[in-house]
């Protein structure tokens, strides 16, 4: 059978940039999975590392393995450059460095045959490089689910999370509804509502079948102003896109459940950039403009069309307010 004659079941996609200590790993774990109809599109996002040569390598020895090569555009656009080539009837998003177990697809495309879930999800493992310590997510639940459940579950933030990586989708749920990964920091988040919001059905598999590297250079681990305005653009993405489906006052305080939890993450985001920086001053100013905006997005009145048309930043570099504590 010809390559453009086959269609595999399930399309693995991978973001590539400068992991060239992991990537090696997480393909390996691919290679050994014990389903078999599956591609891996790795997208290599401008790596200066040795991680193309090591995609490269891998292609060359398996037939189920393409490498994408781009110039550095970030997580999101690597992401979205692979679903557009790919031809598999579910995706599965595993990044560069992390891993994944060998039963990984066979488990969770199992799930969604069964039960009929347009979405499958498992649990995860901490993986602490430092002392290679595992640690299983703790807050965990396991069953088939009607879309508003586990609209409501997605929401709250605790047992079903807006990751990417740890669940598999029918594609339908991206080409239909024109869904890709926004640029920005937390695209997951600001993603994930607009898939849950078209599911019939979510399962949920009580185990651990990723495993996802603690890294001393990941997201939450170097955070910076502007992932923390990231995280509250994610909460004015969320709303919009439960306003455009007609379920707000459906999801109304699940929703602000998940506003008051980034409220409080923020808060302690904010306190940790500004002591890092040992500049405290303007620290309560970026925290009460972080509870402005997010009381904003958890309006009544709030305007979908009027918000995204700009999203500014809301809090300001400690180095800047410690300048001109007026800014705004």
């Amino acid at each position: 059978m010809t390559e453009t004659e086959y269609t595999p079941e399930i399309s693995v996609i991978i973001p590539v940039y400068n992991v060239e200590k992991y990537i090696g790993r997480c393909l390996s774990s691919l290679v050994e999975q014990t389903f078999r109809s599956f591609e891996v599109i790795a997208v290599n996002d401008g790596a200066t590392d040795d991680s193309a040569l090591i995609l490269h390598h891998f292609a060359e020895k398996y037939d189920f393995i393409r490498v994408i090569d781009q110039k550095n555009a970030g997580m999101s656009k690597a992401r979205n450059v692979g679903m557009a080539q790919a031809r598999g009837r579910f995706f599965s998003f595993v990044d560069g460095d992390d891993y994944v177990c060998p039963t990984f697809l066979e488990e969770l495309y199992s799930a969604c045959l069964e039960t009929g879930a347009d979405i499958s999800c498992c649990y995860y493992y901490f993986h602490f490089l430092e002392n290679d310590f595992l640690f299983e997510y703790p807050f965990r639940c396991k069953g088939t689910f009607t879309g508003a459940e586990a609209m409501h579950k997605l929401l709250r933030d605790m047992q079903i999370q807006s990751l990417a990586w740890n669940k598999l989708y029918r594609r339908e749920l991206f080409t239909d509804y024109g869904v890709t990964f926004p640029s920005m920091t937390f695209e997951d988040m600001a993603t994930s509502s607009r898939l849950f919001a078209h599911a019939r059905r979510v399962t949920v598999i009580d185990r651990p079948l990723y495993y996802y590297n603690q890294r001393s250079s990941s997201t939450l681990a170097t955070m910076n102003t502007n992932k923390i305005n990231d995280f509250i653009r994610a909460m004015a993405l969320v709303r919009a896109s439960l306003e455009r489906n007609g379920l707000y006052e459906k999801y109304k305080k699940s929703y602000q459940a998940l506003v008051r939890k980034t409220c409080n993450c923020c808060y302690l985001y904010v306190l940790k950039v500004h002591t890092e920086k040992k500049c405290m001053r303007g620290c309560m100013e970026n925290m009460r403009r972080v509870s402005r905006t997010l009381k904003d997005y958890s309006a009544d009145d709030f305007s979908a069309s009027a918000v995204l048309g700009s999203l500014p930043d809301v809090v300001a570099p400690p180095e800047q307010l410690e300048k001109d504590y007026s800014v705004r």
